[in-house]
């Protein structure tokens, strides 16, 4: 599922929001719950404030996802919020940074992103590979948590100016989620599947970990486009397919998020500026892969790059990364 797989033709959808602007919506806005909705969940959420925020990488890192090799001791932030991703490593570069101008008023701390050596250490495959960057929910809180709970996280993001970022047509970002999600089914096996791994229970039910998200596609005009572009990419509709959505026509700050209601959905935000989202800000709203949603596992970031061991990726800070639920 980590291979980006992006159809621009087999969806209503694709076709729909690929033509959005940010303020309109894709999908009904029935049954919604917009990021920043809730109790603030202080443990599973970082502004970066404190002047000390170090992270310690534990070089040399994972490629589980690539080689099979975990390697130990992971990396991890001081305040034990932030953790490496023993399935592909955290990127290179994790440090707190003074935020860009138009921030959040107020915010003295960010955090920057930015790799060179994705995917195997020491070993430079030339193919676009990624890194990750996890909020470990689970130990924070305590357990797993369920969508009853409308749980929904929301993050201010720093987009670069085009000059700025990895020249490569291609995914740069992730904004992402995982969640244990369920769909009937007739048979009774167990199998990895294409999104990960599944197992069929006792009365027809199928489940698997699946991981949501909102990607950022670049595209370079040294590969033959017009101009330098970006936008976003939803993963993903009711048949699996990601998809193209809002055009990224302002760079600087943005707010983006994403929600998990008890009907099972997940709901996608974005606007540019820092405000709070608002019911206006929908992307769209989808069952990923036609599985309801049933449990939330944790969010995370991803970095892409070449993997040329030459070429950085685009620098990415977030600030104000945080998490919301409404436990009923």
């Amino acid at each position: 599922m980590d291979t980006m797989r992006i159809s621009f033709a087999r969806s209503l959808a694709a076709t729909i929001c690929s033509a959005l602007t940010v303020t309109v919506l894709c999908g009904t806005a029935s049954a919604q719950v917009v990021p920043g909705t809730g109790t603030f969940q202080a443990k599973a959420s970082d502004d970066f404030e404190d002047t000390q925020w170090v992270f310690t990488h534990n070089f040399p890192k994972s490629s589980s996802n690539i080689d099979k090799q975990t390697r130990y001791p992971s990396g991890k932030s001081n305040n034990s919020k932030w953790f490496e991703s023993l399935k592909r490593g955290q990127p290179d570069v994790i440090k707190r940074v003074t935020p860009p101008a138009g921030g959040l008023p107020g915010s003295t701390g960010a955090m920057l992103m930015q790799t060179l050596n994705s995917g195997i250490p020491g070993y430079s495959s030339r193919k676009w590979q990624q890194d990750d960057l996890l909020v470990d929910v689970t130990n924070a809180l305590g357990g797993f948590v369920p969508v009853a709970w409308s749980p929904n996280v929301v993050v201010r993001l720093y987009i670069p100016e085009f000059d700025k970022w990895e020249n490569r047509t291609g995914t740069s970002f992730g904004f992402r989620a995982s969640v244990l999600a369920q769909r009937s089914t007739r048979g009774g096996s167990r199998k990895r599947g294409l999104f990960g791994f599944r197992s069929r229970f006792s009365g027809g039910t199928e489940s698997e970990t699946l991981y949501p998200g909102m990607f950022i596609q670049f595209n370079s005009k040294t590969n033959g486009y017009k101009e330098d572009s970006a936008y976003f990419i939803i993963r993903a509709d009711e048949r699996g397919y990601d998809y193209t959505g809002p055009q990224i026509k302002q760079t600087g700050w943005w707010t983006i998020g994403m929600s998990f209601t008890p009907d099972g959905r997940i709901h996608y935000y974005g606007k540019p500026g820092v405000e709070n989202l608002t019911p206006a800000d929908h992307i769209a709203s989808h069952n990923y892969h036609d599985y309801r949603c049933v449990r939330f596992n944790t969010y995370f970031f991803d970095v892409c790059n070449a993997n040329d061991g030459r070429t950085w990726s685009t620098p990415w800070i977030i600030d104000a990364s945080a998490m919301y639920m409404s436990r009923k």
